[in-house]
């Protein structure tokens, strides 16, 4: 379909479903099309999104969005009494309870926020690896957690970056943990006696405009250990990331580095909390148990789509049964029809002759004679 004005789109969600703020609404459709903060991103947006560099967003006024393909599989098969629906805010419509579904977001996506006393910090994981790791899961629900990291090895960030996973093991078996981020860089030797340190890769939600400004400050803080450094530039285009620290021949580089990393965002550390909302109520789960209640709510899923289907072609088969007794008396059909007073009388006179049911007779008073 074709991009949407945003503020529509806003206006639209606070009048149904949401009465919030539009900066609240606004906010979470433009994270959702911000391709360095999802995993895959579920809103395609036109105009400016924001950036790396923490730019915020163009009003809604002026940008435009869609859904993207892959945010149509956790809404496929919602018109087909896959999930729950409960009454909106003024009891005017429906709306979902909870959404089918069919790729595991919330591992893939992530997710972070404070509620009232509580926290959640999932991070984002690669889509293939997930959906492996929950056919590992069906195939075999008795696995254990050292089998399941072949398929689910760790999280993927979309920025990149290096992962050190001090605690990763433990997160995924009890749902907490630290792991360490590190930006991705390299040295290039260049003409004359100078080296540069060149970061193509940052770690998640770094702020990188924020970064090189810290680390400019510091160089005039922490002038013997980080004299060897001369210019930081930001030379990043469309083709990729690409901020570069100009050093001096003859400076150690691997001082300079370890001093970057601990003073600045060049390595961050993530806590994993894997708390999300299991049965009605939020829960510090591990890996296999996110798995466990993800693969049972997708039986769930398709159990109600299959006898929604199966409703539906009983339905109409219904209906056909009727209109081959009709086909196969069509001259006595039209001859009743013909000679009737009103269409109830039809109605009647057509159910009492062949025994048919009040929804087959209709239908057959609806063909085209």
């Amino acid at each position: 379909k074709p991009h949407k004005k945003s503020a529509r789109i806003v206006g639209d969600c606070m009048g149904k479903y949401h009465p919030h703020g539009d900066s609240s609404v606004y906010d979470a459709m433009v994270r959702m099309a911000q391709e360095f903060n999802m995993g895959k991103t579920l809103v395609n947006g036109h105009g400016n999104f924001g950036s790396v560099d923490g730019d915020p967003a163009a009003a809604m006024r002026y940008t435009e969005a869609r859904l993207e393909p892959i945010a149509l599989e956790i809404l496929r098969d919602l018109d087909k009494n896959t999930v729950p629906f409960q009454l909106n805010f003024d009891d005017s419509l429906k709306e979902p309870e909870l959404l089918p579904g069919r790729f595991p977001n919330l591992l893939v996506n992530g997710a972070s926020g404070i509620a009232v006393g509580l926290a959640t910090n999932i991070p984002p994981h690669n889509l293939a690896e997930t959906i492996d790791g929950v056919i590992a899961y069906l195939d075999n629900p008795h696995i254990r957690l050292n089998d399941m990291v072949n398929f689910i090895k760790a999280p993927d960030f979309p920025t990149g970056g290096y992962i050190i996973a001090n605690e990763l093991n433990q997160a995924y078996r009890t749902g907490k943990g630290k792991i360490i981020l590190r930006a991705k860089l390299r040295v290039e030797e260049t003409d004359g006696d100078r080296k540069n340190i060149v970061i193509t890769e940052l770690p998640y939600q770094v702020n990188k405009s924020s970064l090189l400004r810290k680390i400019a400050e510091l160089k005039e803080e922490k002038k013997e250990e980080l004299a060897g450094i001369t210019k930081v530039s930001d030379e990043s285009d469309r083709v990729g990331m690409r901020a570069v620290i100009e050093v001096r021949g003859e400076a150690d580089i691997d001082k300079i580095l370890k001093i970057l990393y601990k003073y600045t965002d060049l390595e961050v550390t993530f806590g994993m909390n894997l708390v999300a909302i299991a049965n009605g109520k939020p829960m510090q789960m591990g890996l296999l148990d996110i798995l466990k209640y993800y693969t049972a709510y997708q039986k769930d899923v398709v159990l109600r789509r299959t006898k929604f289907d199966l409703n539906q072609a009983k339905d109409r088969c219904h209906i056909l049964e009727g209109l081959i007794i009709a086909v196969r008396n069509i001259d006595e059909v039209i001859k009743i029809i013909k000679g009737a007073d009103s269409t109830a009388d039809a109605r009647d006179k057509l159910r009492a002759r062949f025994s048919l049911s009040e929804r087959q007779a209709q239908a057959i008073l609806d063909l085209r004679l």
